[in-house]
């Protein structure tokens, strides 16, 4: 009989979290979903791309959004359904009747922890994968629109070229400054007032620029005293876009699964640490060009100036290279990515810790103070991950707490909200 209440009653906590997780869910795919139309419009759409292929780039980037949805939607579900039964008292009424409080939580647990892993799922394969074609469709899309690539105030670098950008009016650009190298290996800096972007239908993978005031500067590097310089009023300047940097194969964190982001941090370790053992091994070899001028020295005492001539070299050296640092930033963004892989499906069962005893606090009005406090938390959980990503990149700081810390500190604040109460 014990078996066959608490059945029903999870089957009834169960359907009344999820009624409310997926309201909540739907509300922050919706947002997340706007403001990534929002982007698009602003750097694709307004550049006339196809409207198929914009489409097919929200497709792509739908994985992103729904990871990030299931953790806040569990979090504002769950404070939903705890304010809903805490307001209509039932889970007073569930007390009296001798149902303990971990048997209550045990529903909203489990759940928290199936979104946890759908949304682990999501973000380890589903999210490298929208990734990778997003990247794909994107590279071919500015083959076509080249004027996804050019924007006001900006610098682009090519393979051998560098275009600085000032305001942008249409696809008239003000004070531009290309940097490149010619045939013949002169270096050529050109400066034109004014730049129109030219649509060549008919040369597509080619941007075309057509220079207004120009002033071009050429310089031999074998010759540095001397240059050529010319003015011109009209100047037609191409560009192959295949020469882009950003045609690389190279493939980011974002783009791998969690295991392959641990197996490329295992060899970026290896790598730092033989450099570590390079670095250690050059110190030893100073250290001991520092002894053998010491001891040939200090037997004779009569050139004291020259000895130390040569010996503070050879220290300022050793100095010079004890000080410098051996770091692989490209390691911390792996690390960032890896534990960010993790920390944010974990969310989704984080919050039911805090969202439980938060919501069975509320009198009255339970779903709209639930939805209300989840927002709050929300925004100051967003922030924290942000923040907590910035912080890694920009200062180095612990790639673990730099992810984890926002779970950490819901953790951290659900813990005495979970303890025993005279009252529920």
């Amino acid at each position: 009989m014990k078996r066959r209440i608490h059945s029903t009653l999870w089957s009834y906590i169960g359907k009344e979290f999820l009624l409310s997780f997926f309201v909540s869910f739907l509300f922050f795919f919706i947002i997340f979903f706007i403001n990534q139309l929002l982007l698009m419009a602003e750097d694709i759409l307004s550049k006339k791309a196809p409207i198929g292929d914009v489409a097919r780039l929200v497709l792509y980037a739908t994985p992103a959004i729904i990871a990030m949805s299931f953790p806040f939607g569990s979090l504002v579900g769950a404070l939903m359904a705890t304010g809903r039964l805490a307001s209509d008292n039932e889970l007073l009424v569930m007390r009296a009747s001798g149902v303990s409080r971990s048997a209550i939580i045990v529903p909203f647990l489990v759940l928290g922890m199936f979104f946890s892993m759908v949304s682990f799922v999501t973000n380890d394969y589903l999210l490298p994968l929208g990734t990778i074609n997003y990247g794909k469709l994107y590279r071919k899309l500015i083959t076509t629109a080249p004027a996804l690539e050019l924007k006001p105030y900006s610098v682009k670098r090519y393979r051998d070229t560098t275009i600085v950008t000032g305001a942008m009016d249409g696809s008239v650009m003000m004070d531009v400054v290309i940097l490149d190298t010619t045939k013949a290996g002169k270096s050529r800096v050109i400066n034109a007032g004014r730049a129109a972007l030219v649509d060549r239908g008919d040369k597509a993978g080619i941007i075309s620029l057509m220079l207004d005031d120009v002033f071009l500067q050429e310089s031999d590097p074998g010759k540095p005293e001397r240059f050529e310089y010319s003015n011109a009023e009209h100047m037609e300047y191409n560009i192959l876009l295949t020469s882009f940097a950003d045609f690389s194969s190279g493939i980011s964190p974002r783009e791998m699964s969690s295991v392959d982001v641990a197996t490329a941090i295992r060899k970026k370790e290896a790598a730092l640490a033989g450099r570590l053992v390079v670095r250690a091994n050059e110190l030893d070899d100073k250290r001991a060009d520092i002894l053998a001028e010491y001891l040939s020295r200090s037997r004779s005492m009569i050139d004291l100036d020259g000895s130390l001539a040569r010996l503070i070299p050879l220290k300022d050296a050793h100095a010079a290279l004890s000080a410098k640092p051996i770091k692989d930033r490209s390691l911390d963004i792996y690390r960032l990515e890896y534990y960010k892989k993790f920390s944010i499906p974990a969310g989704a069962l984080f919050f039911v810790f805090l969202a439980f005893p938060l919501g069975a606090r509320a009198r009255k009005s339970g779903r709209a103070v639930g939805f209300g406090l989840g927002l709050l938390v929300a925004v100051v959980y967003w922030g924290m991950l942000i923040g907590g990503q910035t912080l890694g990149l920009r200062t180095g700081f612990d790639p673990f707490l730099a992810m984890w810390a926002p779970n950490l500190l819901v953790l951290a604040v659900a813990a005495p909200l979970l303890l025993p109460r005279r009252s529920l």
